[in-house]
């Protein structure tokens, strides 16, 4: 069983992805931390007892890594077209606590189990061949976060809470179909339109509002 466990949003630069959600929401992001094993760094907001969104790009002052970066970072002009193209929501992760059973079945789509750490924080996420979205991102990336679970809890509470998510996509029985064999539990709402492109309906305090 796959859930839903956090919205991303794949920036170029990281100030251009946290105003990005500013000007969508109208709630400042806190920062989140980095990733040595990526060399990407990220902001994170809480939606939910254990959801969250978050906002990552690659780190300047990092060292690139000797592995492929995930979320497709490794391909800047990439990023860069999908970012100007409006596709800054790129998709979600949904954890499990049997990834290598998961990647057992699916391994070919997900990728491969690698360690990864921010802070004190240790999990382990699967990293598709080359690094690029599973389906560009019509799947989800899945990942394991041992027994601490999902850190959204411990975030601070802005009050945004997630209440839809929409995938447009030409093919919508496919993904449908896709999300049923890899036994994503509430699975989004996928509707017939060009794309892959994902769409969130988020609560905020000052009331409902869209992140694309």
């Amino acid at each position: 069983m796959l859930t839903l466990d956090h919205l991303v949003v794949v920036a170029p630069d990281l100030a251009e992805g946290v105003a990005h959600v500013r000007d969508c929401l109208g709630l400042t992001m806190p920062e989140g931390g980095r990733h040595r094993e990526m060399g990407t760094r990220n902001h994170l907001m809480r939606l939910g007892d254990a959801m969250f969104l978050e906002v990552i790009a690659v780190d300047p002052e990092a060292q690139a890594p000797p592995r492929a970066r995930w979320f497709g970072l490794g391909d800047a002009a990439r990023v860069r077209t999908d970012w100007d193209s409006g596709r800054r929501l790129r998709g979600f992760v949904a954890r499990t606590d049997d990834l290598d059973g998961v990647l057992a079945a699916h391994g070919a789509l997900l990728g491969a189990a690698a360690t990864m750490t921010r802070g004190d924080l240790s999990w382990r996420f699967a990293v598709p061949p080359g690094g690029a979205w599973p389906a560009d991102g019509a799947a989800p990336c899945v990942m394991d976060w041992g027994p601490r679970g999902n850190p959204a809890g411990r975030m601070p509470d802005l009050g945004a809470g997630l209440e839809a998510l929409v995938l447009t996509h030409p093919d919508p029985d496919a993904v449908t179909e896709l999300h049923a064999a890899l036994g994503l539990a509430d699975p989004p709402r996928v509707v017939a339109s060009p794309g892959p492109r994902w769409t969130a309906r988020i609560a905020t305090p000052s009331g409902p509002r869209t992140l694309t």
